[in-house]
């Protein structure tokens, strides 16, 4: 054996190049006219137009990966001492009253209660969720979470 009869074992497997002539004539391979021949440039894909009919995903495009829900209103434990007294009762809609939550957000978002901070002070926590710190914060001064 020469070292010009040596061959691969596996020979590498070419893809055909569509549309330079040779093998391949006329459509080339591609069987149709107009806008269907040409590279790069396909009949827009169906799905487009149902997502345009589709109020709840119309315009999303840019930013689509955003969560269609609003997101949590984040309240610290350290804010509720600040601004409540002892014994009064935490709720959005005295949240809103102090001026803690407010604007559109606060309509369709959860409150959230985090434990970021101290309480000192007996509080009762109604209608918004609680992180585990900030429960066990409020339970250790004396307050409740319903």
């Amino acid at each position: 054996m020469q070292m010009n009869q040596l061959q691969r074992k596996n020979p590498n497997k070419q893809s055909k190049r569509v549309g330079r002539g040779g093998l391949r004539g006329k459509t080339s391979g591609r069987g149709h006219k107009g806008q269907k021949q040409h590279g790069g440039h396909g009949i827009r894909a169906e799905i487009r137009d149902q997502i345009k009919k589709l109020p709840k995903l119309r315009g999303r495009g840019k930013n689509s990966n955003k969560s269609i829900h609003a997101d949590n209103i984040v309240i610290n434990v350290a804010t509720i001492e600040k601004h409540f007294a002892a014994g009064e009762t935490v709720n959005p809609a005295t949240l809103k009253e102090k001026g803690l939550v407010g604007g559109a957000q606060s309509r369709k978002a959860d409150v959230k209660i985090l434990g970021n901070g101290e309480l000192t002070k007996k509080v009762t926590i109604e209608g918004c969720l609680v992180s585990a710190s900030a429960s066990e914060k409020i339970s250790k001064a004396g307050g409740s979470v319903a």
